[in-house]
């Protein structure tokens, strides 16, 4: 049974990518492998097999495992619902909100949770692939770390630690990182990966040989920087897109501050008749035919956030034009009359008047919502598949006319009269080929190409395995992984 760790030394240094990569190459082999965060800060999160809730970039690690996502892979989950404070979810459950300095206190307390979910995926699987979180030179968050060297000591697991090329300074983000490591946390970092390299790897090799001579440990390798490439992110929006003919359908996301599960629109921003425009503050909303309000850790201070900008006006003046507007989680909410947060879950305990544009109220109440769910479109009875995570129970007349209709009996969501706003608790609901069809039909888009998202994400988590077969040292990460070399 063995334990390996992927740190890096920035966020969004490619600890998640690295780790999907090597879960699907140890798959490959038929190693029995596990993904592992002990510790994750992200608005982003998936719905686990045993009814919890992890990191969405968990979920997508599981999958490369060939597993079902489950709370063991991430047993403290932070929800960030204001600058200083967050909701603290443990082994895939809400249990408090605190600020910053007193989670600081609290870790000790995480960190049981944390060893207690490790210590059962170990016994379960032959490697268990860990994923740090952010730096682990990070010197004010040092004490009782959990989530990175702190974890690393407690279990006793070597580290590999990876660097971004492509945002420069690349040597000395390594050394930097490593000289700030105490002496048994840099004897436990056994090498190092550098991420998205384009150009002559030549050019590199003198810089290679000097970092090896200088720290005494080898480059596993260098991956390159795939330019095509697509993984669910942790929790950083991404804004690439290829280009899109002229008649793509264009559809706008206001991006607020507290945006849950932007993941949502990856298969929109990825499908080549869609042209998706993210509009930040202080931006007009350009013209669309679709607007799509997304889930918020913070409905109320969102919704306000979404007045101060004007987009509220600019809604009104959409839907004058006869565009459509959908509604999804906590941008369902902010469709309806009135939301209610008499226990301050999300902030100040308090009321808040919606945009009211379908008649329903909701009140956010203290037992979260957390579902994997199957159903039908009320367009064109698509066939639907999503998940629900979500504090707040709606009521009123227009839920009689759901956008949803569930397997488990339910409704969900509301449809106006004129058909114009549709609003819906799903997320994840553009990732199945019929349900996003109908919804660009809808949207307006008269003929829509059929487009596989999950074959594409399947797709490139393969890539990433290839890219450890052709670029890293095997032998060596077998040995890290407790695994004969190989080539002997």
């Amino acid at each position: 049974m063995t334990t390996l760790m992927v740190q890096g030394t920035t966020s969004d240094a490619g600890k998640s990518t690295l780790v999907t990569a090597l879960c699907r190459w140890l798959k490959r082999q038929g190693v029995a492998v596990v993904p592992f965060k002990p510790q994750n800060m992200a608005l982003n999160s998936a719905v686990t097999a045993d009814g919890g809730e992890i990191g969405r970039a968990q979920a997508v690690q599981a999958q490369a495992c060939g597993l079902a996502p489950h709370t063991d892979m991430n047993p403290v989950l932070l929800k960030p619902n204001t600058d200083t404070g967050a909701q603290v979810i443990i082994h895939g459950r809400a249990v408090t909100s605190m600020n910053a300095v007193a989670y600081h206190d609290y870790k000790k307390v995480a960190m049981q949770a944390v060893l207690a979910s490790h210590q059962r995926l170990e016994a379960g699987y032959q490697v268990v692939m860990v994923e740090g979180a952010g730096s682990p030179a990070e010197i004010n968050l040092r004490a009782n770390d959990i989530a990175n060297m702190g974890f690393a000591e407690a279990v006793d697991c070597p580290v590999i630690l990876i660097a971004d090329i492509d945002r420069g300074g690349v040597f000395a983000h390594l050394v930097g990182t490593l000289a700030l490591l105490s002496e048994s946390e840099q004897a436990r970092v056994k090498g190092f990966v550098i991420n998205r390299f384009r150009g002559d790897i030549a050019l590199l090799q003198p810089g290679l040989d000097w970092l090896e001579q200088r720290t005494g440990k080898p480059v596993l390798g260098v991956l390159p920087y795939l330019t095509d490439f697509h993984l669910e992110a942790e929790d950083a929006i991404d804004r690439r897109q290829d280009a899109k003919p002229r008649e793509a359908l264009k559809v706008v996301v206001p991006v607020l501050p507290r945006i849950s599960n932007h993941t949502d629109f990856d298969p929109l921003r990825l499908h080549p008749q869609v042209q998706l425009t993210l509009v930040g503050p202080g931006q007009a909303m350009p013209a669309a035919e679709l607007i799509v309000l997304p889930g918020s850790k913070s409905v109320r201070a969102d919704l306000a956030f979404l007045r101060q900008q004007g987009w509220d006006l600019a809604i009104a003046r959409h839907l004058r034009y006869g565009g459509k507007l959908l509604g999804i989680c906590g941008g369902l909410q902010m469709l309806g009359e009135r939301i209610d947060d008499p226990h301050g879950l999300e902030g100040p305990a308090g009321s808040s008047a919606g945009l009211g544009l379908l008649a329903f109220d909701t009140v956010l109440e203290p037992e979260k919502q957390l579902r994997n769910v199957r159903g039908y479109l009320g367009l064109e009875n698509a066939p639907v598949s999503g998940y629900e995570i979500h504090a707040g129970v709606s009521r009123g007349a227009a839920l009689e006319q759901p956008a949803v209709r569930l397997d488990d009996g339910r409704a969900d969501g509301a449809m106006s009269a004129d058909g114009q706003v549709l609003g819906t608790y799903l997320h994840g609901l553009f990732e199945g080929a019929e349900a996003r069809d109908a919804l660009l039909r809808w949207a307006g888009l008269a003929e829509v190409q059929a487009v596989d998202y999950p074959a594409l994400r399947e797709r490139d988590i393969e890539r990433l395995a290839d890219q450890v077969e052709r670029h890293l040292d095997t032998d060596l990460l077998r040995r890290l992984c407790g695994l004969e070399p190989v080539h002997g």
